[in-house]
């Protein structure tokens, strides 16, 4: 059953309001630990196993951790309650694995607030345990002795009375203890006197065992009892007397037996890293009670399996926990384990899913059964939470406060970062763990090399302990394996630090003037200039600049490096304006501007594109050469859209400039001739173009216009081989889409090989045109076979459409000609020149409508202005004998 929200509950008085306390989505850590404590079960009720083995590896532990605010605690309660009273199991957990088996679950707080010491966590789980109504006398012998010499004339009745232990667990666990002292004097026939004496009967209990007496062979099965009993007793001893404990739990009757599950709750405020005392003897407790089952829950992995630790801690290595170990790529920090991941008995607590998110909010508020907080607050705070428990729970508060002002929240008032978050982060971190902290707050991602140098340290060790915390994330197939927490990222970075080492604005600054100048380090660094690594440069640095209003550096090289292969990734962040519609400030956001329009161009209209690129050319805010990049794109934009006059003068601009980018405007220049038909004039400039101007491209689009496929394919093919030679792979995949388009027409066997070439070499690039012509060259090589031919083409048009890519269009009508031309389909091929002419009015492609007419042995009613490479009656030859060879081959594949 669900419990009242204390804290909701006295923030508003509002009495028809109700306020649960929700519990969501930790079914899979309660398999963890069904699965885990069966294993345990079967392994503690097999005859060969010994509670006296201090050697055998320990399984006995599942350890779960997370960051702060994670709902570790929550977890940690309701695992208790749910081992201690089925009524208390969530409904959506299921029933576990054993049966007829007694388990009694104690958690244990060790947070600092709660005051915890290690003798408390000793007392408590005797105290548990005495609900087995029977003394456990070689424990109880050996506290009562520590007790009277710690803590004389301190009643450890009163001790547990003022602890709660009394309140939580009665009173039993005093008496035991004192049967217990008088069971063993009066096995050894002590007089009241002595036997009342708890020095003199464990003085004369280790002489009697010692000496092998019949009178306590009860006790002679303990072989270390002598040697607990002997040694002084003080905290150190204290901690090995749980092995006392494990050995009197093995010790009871069948229909006795119990297995106590410890849960030891805020493991990670024993100590730290440096201070080990308290995890030290908690691990022995752990290891001296193999018998029993522990539940850690805390912020920080456990590195017991580290063989590092030796000497700071008892028992370390992979030997000794192989549960523990640590694995390199971790199977489940994928996201196929709902809810967490880890390996082994160490679990990574997961975020909550957006749908436990809204579960959770709407069932914290109720009203008549109905969620108090709406729908639309819901999905703010949902995305704003990165599903943090924590945020939600701050989020409710704030809902609660906003409600006493006497206003209705609204989704606005949940755009919110929250203080508290940081203090939460920060609490258990050294101060140069803050530093580290605060800088890697900058970086989407980053390894412990750049985040040292982003922090402006010269040692990598508060890095390496920051990448231990649960709130860095990692991802070891990843270009950096490390990020931050999404919500730890933007509450650091955003919220009102009000530490007292907050940093500044000009701290902040520097930290970016850093991060961005180390990101440029490991690029230019790299000698292969990797792809991956100068896209990943590329999208950290651009979105550092443009918030800090930083200066271009490196950046405007490695924008260049972006575009000359074509591929076209997403690159940039959102442009920044306001919600005024201020335009572009500073260089960085022009270029963050360009950038993002060059990639989106391949999923946006072009007349979309235009808009943008022709902003960032009004601006002047780049410098020349990355000025004349947006002036070159904004002209082939323009090209795309058939705005030829503007794309001309352009691309003349971008040529006189002489820039990077010279040879490819004179190479647009060229496209613009062919465009209009003016084909002499295309190949006269394609002979000075190079391969920078992708010469062999060029004169192929003027030849397989001429009709002369072979010709044309042979030269998409030297124009991809050489793009391939330099690396270009944009290029490549450009050059052999069309390869395959010119060779579909002659030859469909070779297309399909040339087709498939082509979609390898674009599935690595982002190319909308290039996909689309593969596409185009698919239906060519089908012409005039398939049913479905004609829905094909329909779909593919209206996708052309929705893109703006007015040059496709006609290729696609074009080949929707040769269709039915080769159908002899003439109605339908007249309906397609129709459209093929509305397309070409404005003159560019209209000797498209010749090429039509070509194809079913007509004549234009008014031809075009073109000017054929061989006159217009071998051209029309040429297109006409595709027609009829297409025929030919479809009969005889009958």
């Amino acid at each position: 059953m669900a419990g009242r929200d204390l804290r909701a509950l006295f923030s508003t008085n509002d009495r028809g309001l109700s306020t649960a306390e929700a519990f969501t989505n930790r079914q899979f850590q309660w398999e963890l630990v069904v699965a885990a404590l069966a294993e345990h079960l079967r392994r503690t009720a097999d005859p060969a196993f010994d509670v006296e083995d201090l050697e055998a590896p320990r399984d006995n532990l599942q350890v779960f951790h997370g960051v702060g605010g994670i709902g570790k605690t929550t977890l940690s309660r309701k695992l208790e309650a749910a081992l201690a009273d089925t009524e208390h199991r969530p409904v959506q957990w299921g029933e576990p694995a054993w049966s007829g088996e007694r388990i009694v679950p104690v958690r244990i707080d060790l947070a600092r607030s709660a005051g915890t010491d290690f003798e408390q966590v000793v007392l408590t789980i005797r105290a548990a345990l005495a609900e087995l109504g029977r003394p456990l006398p070689a424990f109880d012998l050996a506290l009562r002795r520590y007790w009277e010499q710690q803590h004389p004339g301190d009643s450890l009745e009163e001790h547990l009375r003022r602890g709660g232990l009394l309140g939580r667990f009665g009173k039993a666990m005093p008496q035991q203890m004192q049967a217990a002292l008088a069971d063993v004097a009066q096995a050894l026939l002590l007089p009241g006197s002595v036997g009342t004496a708890v020095g003199a009967v464990a003085g004369s209990l280790t002489r009697a065992l010692r000496e092998r007496r019949q009178t306590v062979r009860a006790l002679a099965g303990c072989t270390r009892l002598a040697d607990l009993l002997e040694a002084e007793p003080d905290l150190e001893a204290l901690s090995f007397y749980p092995h006392l404990l494990a050995w009197e739990l093995a010790q009871l009757p069948a229909n006795k037996k119990v297995t106590p599950v410890i849960l030891l709750d805020t493991f990670e405020d024993v100590g730290d890293r440096t201070h080990r005392d308290m995890e030290r003897l908690l691990q022995r407790v752990v290891w001296l009670m193999p018998n029993a089952f522990f539940v850690i829950t805390g912020r920080s992995r456990l590195q017991w399996a580290d063989t590092a630790l030796q000497g700071q801690l008892d028992y370390t290595g992979a030997a000794a926990w192989p549960g523990l170990v640590a694995y390199d790529i971790p199977s489940a920090r994928s996201a196929s384990a709902p809810g967490g991941r880890g390996r082994g008995r160490q679990v990574l607590i997961g975020d909550f899913s957006p749908e436990d998110c809204d579960d959770y909010l709407a069932r914290r508020l109720a009203r008549d059964g109905q969620p108090l907080i709406s729908d639309e607050i819901r999905q703010v705070i949902t995305g704003r939470s990165h599903g943090l428990p924590l945020y939600l729970d701050l989020s409710v508060m704030r809902f609660l406060e906003i409600r006493r002002t006497g206003r209705d929240p609204q989704p606005a008032d949940f755009d919110h970062d929250f203080p508290a978050l940081i203090a939460r982060t920060l609490s258990d971190l050294t101060p140069e763990e803050r530093h580290v902290l605060r800088s890697i707050a900058l970086l989407d991602a980053f390894d412990l090399a750049l985040a040292t140098r982003v922090a402006g340290m010269t040692h990598e060790a508060p890095a390496m302990r920051l990448i231990e915390r649960p709130f860095v994330r990692e991802n070891p197939f990843g270009l950096w394996p490390y990020h931050l927490h999404g919500l730890i990222r933007s509450t650091v970075r955003n919220a009102d630090d009000q530490a007292d080492d907050r940093w500044s604005p000009r701290d902040w600054q520097q930290a970016a003037d850093r991060a961005l100048a180390a990101l440029g380090e490991q690029w230019a660094t790299d000698t292969g200039r990797d792809r991956m690594l100068l896209v990943s440069c590329l999208r950290q640095g651009l979105l550092l600049a443009r918030d800090f209003r930083l200066e271009l550096g490196w950046l405007a090289e490695a924008a260049w490096s972006y575009v000359s292969d074509s591929v076209w990734e997403p690159i940039a962040p959102p442009s920044r304006r306001d919600s005024s519609g201020r335009e572009l400030e500073t260089a960085a956001d022009a270029l963050v501007e360009m950038l993002s329009a060059l990639a989106r161009r391949q999923h946006e209209h072009r007349e979309r594109t235009t808009d943008r690129l022709a902003a960032v050319v009004d601006t002047g805010l780049l410098p020349i050469e990355l000025n004349q990049m947006a002036v070159y794109y904004l002209a082939k934009a323009q090209r795309d859209l058939g705005r030829t006059q503007d794309s001309r003068m352009g691309m003349q601009r971008v040529v006189a400039g002489g820039g990077p980018l010279a040879s490819a405007a004179r190479r647009g220049l060229a496209h613009l001739s062919r465009l209009v038909g003016d084909f002499p004039a295309a190949i006269e400039a394609a002979q000075t173009l190079g391969w920078e101007g992708r010469h062999h491209r060029v004169l192929a689009e003027v030849w397989w216009v001429q009709g002369e496929m072979a010709r044309a394919a042979a030269a998409y093919q030297a124009g991809r081989l050489e793009a391939e030679q330099h690396s270009i792979a944009g290029e490549a995949a450009t050059a052999q889409s069309m390869r395959a388009l010119a060779l579909a027409f002659i030859d469909p066997g070779q297309a399909d090989d040339e087709l498939e070439l082509a979609e390898q070499l674009l599935s690595g690039v982002n190319i909308r045109a290039s996909r689309i012509n593969a596409r185009i060259a698919a239906l060519v090589r089908d012409a005039g076979g398939p049913a479905d031919w004609e829905d094909r083409a329909a779909h593919l048009r209206t996708e052309i459409s929705i893109a703006g890519l007015t040059s496709v269009e006609t290729t696609l009508e074009l080949a929707v000609c040769f269709h039915h031309a080769v159908r002899g389909a003439d109605n339908e091929l007249a309906a397609a020149i129709a459209r093929l002419r509305d397309l070409t009015q404005a003159g560019n492609y209209a000797y498209y409508v010749d090429l039509a007419h070509f194809m079913a042995g007509l004549a234009p009613a008014v031809p075009s202005r073109a000017r054929w490479l061989d006159g217009e009656q071998l051209t029309r030859s040429r297109w006409r004998a595709l027609v009829t060879a297409r025929r030919e081959y479809l009969r005889n594949a009958r």
